[in-house]
């Protein structure tokens, strides 16, 4: 497996991941334009070829935010998330205080997941979520304290 920064090209790639993962999907023009913001950045899980995982992370002057994580049905439970998680840490550690993300209370795995990084929750969002309804655990990884 390789982890990459997305090529402008395989934006379809991450709008048909996104259609098979979640109940509220970006659509291709979203992911377009979010992939053009320059504070954005998107790596790819690729495997034998094909694109099965993706990652978002806005970078703002110190402080990064995970758009979205998310890996094809038929790929999940092979490591392809927590390499990805594990690549933005490995690049923005010493770049950045913190990474923070929402996710769903009932993601049970996805909560796992993260916390297994050494996040931490540090919040919730009411009625983040729609399709259906929830609110949102928030979840921090800090990597300094200083100033916080």
């Amino acid at each position: 497996m390789i982890i990459r920064e997305l090529k402008a090209t395989e934006v379809p790639a991450i709008a048909r991941i996104e259609e098979k993962c979640f109940s509220n999907p970006w659509s291709k023009d979203s992911i377009k334009s979010s992939f053009a913001n320059k504070a954005n950045r998107f790596y790819v899980a690729e495997k034998d070829g094909v694109i099965v995982g993706y990652m978002g992370l806005s970078i703002s002057v110190d402080e990064g935010y995970i758009l979205n994580v998310a890996t094809l049905p038929e790929y999940r439970r092979q490591g392809i998330a927590k390499a990805l998680i594990n690549h933005i840490i490995n690049m923005y550690s010493e770049k950045l205080k913190f990474i923070t993300l929402e996710v769903r209370p009932s993601n049970t795995a996805a909560l796992k997941l993260y916390e297994g990084f050494g996040f931490e929750q540090v919040g919730e969002r009411k009625n983040y979520y729609s399709n259906p309804a929830e609110n949102a655990v928030l979840l921090t990884l800090f990597f300094s304290k200083e100033n916080i």
